[in-house]
């Protein structure tokens, strides 16, 4: 990857895979994320719970697994909350990160929805609450732009904004330009 970060910066905080449905998670040092979803992943082998609404590949925010953990006492950090790449660096919603281009390691993901939790994430992970502790920060559904080898401490960068923020910057370039164009025609004329 060679292109330049357009937006905000945070880090692979860790890597989980679940072999099948219902299995336990597997944190992993290094994952590959093909186009179709992560190696190793029970949603790329076609055996996730919710297979029909499946994501090639999820993230949760670091931020969001410790508010879960500060406000309620639910520690997941071992990957229980069922979602593929935990980043740090976005915040508990990852609000910078949906709908845009975002490099994760090697690969490039774009997120397009958010990942609601759900009771099933609950009596898998043996924790009741979590799925309401979740709530509003359950992390991102993202497809593959391309594939990748991702490792924990990898850097995640945004690579293009999503494209409302992208419109809103090149709307607000050009009225700074004309602005600047004005002000030189009327320092001209005086």
């Amino acid at each position: 990857m060679t292109a330049e970060s357009t937006g905000p910066s945070g880090a692979v905080d860790a890597l989980v895979t679940a072999p099948e449905s219902g299995a336990p998670p597997v944190r992993r040092d290094a994952v590959e994320i093909r186009p179709d979803g992560v190696e190793g992943d029970r949603y790329r082998s076609g055996d996730g719970h919710f297979q029909l609404d499946a994501c090639a590949v999820t993230l949760v925010a670091a931020e969001a697994v410790a508010a879960v953990r500060e406000e309620t006492g639910i520690d997941v950090r071992d990957g229980r909350h069922r979602r593929n790449v935990v980043v740090d660096g976005f915040g508990a919603e990852m609000d910078a990160l949906l709908d845009a281009t975002v490099a994760v390691g090697d690969a490039l993901l774009r997120p397009t929805r958010r990942r609601p939790p759900c009771a099933h994430v609950e009596e898998l992970a043996g924790e009741d609450g979590l799925a309401s502790a979740l709530r509003n920060r359950g992390g991102l559904c993202c497809d593959v732009v391309e594939p990748g080898r991702v490792a924990v401490g990898d850097p995640v960068t945004v690579r293009e904004a999503d494209p409302r923020t992208a419109g809103a910057a090149i709307a607000e370039r050009l009225s700074e330009r004309e602005q600047t164009a004005e002000a030189e025609r009327t320092a001209d004329r005086k």
